[in-house]
């Protein structure tokens, strides 16, 4: 069976993750805001939610639609082809969210869909009642300027929760985020990196998998694997592929620092729980106090912003400081995601290029400074 895949994104990262899904030797049929969409079979789906690192989930697509009115929602969602994947005894609940459409009301299109699919259903097994205690078959339906799509969710916890980060500092970088920013810049395993203010150690986890073709799945489980459309050997040899192809002969050098020693634990405890302990060289100390200029290598961190902790001013006065910092670090090439559009006045340097990145809801610039 060859499905419509669907893989929601991060805002800025899309074309990152559209790269990530042709590497895997699939063929991206659109990339839009937020969304990935490529054809694939079972592997397909086994392969993306083992693999991807900068995608937020791996959906399967099971129609799509204009509606203006809940009849017509109703109608056309009852309509589909529910039963190929919704047996009697699964369960099927439904989430999603509407933008910028006439049916706004994302309770009452939640209420509206699921009760199509119960109509659609009822023929089929004969049936009244659904008593919903077998696996669990997530349905995502996304409205878009009056586009419904109706999609089955085959990751569950989102793909940033890869298991070595239980604990986080106050305002953690998603994981997704992170693997974004290593994958933009310029860094690979034979280069320095450094992250100065690593927090939990996100970004230097993230890049030290990327250097040693981790993937960042391997050692989850994912809500399609109790799917009966989705072959359990199917998972267990895309899996048993996946732990053949990281790179245990690379060993690539990582800097973490903090000014707090809480940060500088975390990042320890969690790259050694991401299985990269060995990589990840974690130490307490000011950005300030950078002395590297006999090195060679990348800086890819995300500094305060002064939103979610700290001051604005204070993220100013900081900004200033680690351009005079870097500025003397000529050997360097550096990337720095921030939300204040100021940065570069402070920063003191107009970066070679920018990019827009969301950080969960915080729109930020990532700033690239490698020429």
């Amino acid at each position: 069976m060859i499905y419509e895949i669907v893989v929601p994104t991060l805002f800025g990262i899309e074309s990152v993750a559209a790269a990530e899904i042709r590497a895997l030797g699939y063929e991206v049929t659109d990339v839009s805001d937020g969304r990935v969409t490529y054809q694939g079979d079972g592997r397909a789906v086994c392969d993306a939610n083992i693999w991807l690192r900068t995608g937020e989930r791996v959906l399967i697509k099971v129609g799509e639609f204009y509606a203006v009115t809940f009849d017509e929602l109703f109608e056309k969602s009852k309509a589909l082809d529910w039963s190929y994947f919704i047996t009697k005894h699964v369960a099927f609940p439904v989430k999603g969210s509407s933008v910028k459409s006439a049916l706004f009301s994302v309770s009452d299109c939640q209420a509206i869909i699921k009760k199509s699919i119960v109509e659609s259903l009822k023929k089929k097994y004969d049936t009244d009642w659904f008593d919903e205690n077998g696996a669990v078959y997530q349905i995502v339906f996304s409205i878009i300027k009056d586009k419904v799509t109706l999609m089955l969710d085959t990751t569950g916890a989102g793909l940033h929760k890869r298991g070595y980060r239980p604990v986080a500092n106050a305002a953690p970088l998603s994981e997704t985020v992170a693997a974004a920013l290593v994958k933009i810049s310029y860094y690979n395993k034979d280069k320095i990196l450094l992250d100065p203010f690593c927090g939990s150690g996100t970004i230097a986890i993230e890049a030290a998998m990327i250097a040693k073709n981790m993937p960042p799945g391997i050692n989850r489980s994912f809500a399609g694997e109790k799917f009966s459309q989705l072959d359990v050997h199917v998972w267990n040899q895309a899996r048993e592929e996946a732990r053949q192809k990281i790179r245990t002969d690379v060993n690539p050098v990582i800097y973490a620092s903090d000014i707090d020693p809480e940060c500088v634990a975390l990042t320890t405890r969690n790259s050694i729980s991401a299985g990269v302990g060995d990589c990840v060289r974690a130490s307490v100390s000011d950005v300030r106090d950078i002395d590297m200029q006999r090195e060679r290598g990348v800086i890819i961190t995300n500094p305060p912003y002064g939103i979610r902790m700290g001051t604005e001013a204070g993220a100013a006065e900081l900004y200033r400081d680690i351009g005079k910092v870097f500025g003397k670090l000529d050997k360097w090439m550096y990337y720095i995601l921030s939300a204040d559009e100021d940065f570069e006045k402070y920063f003191g340097k107009r970066a070679d290029k920018k990019r827009k990145i969301y950080n969960g809801m915080i729109k930020c610039d990532y700033y690239q400074y490698f020429k």
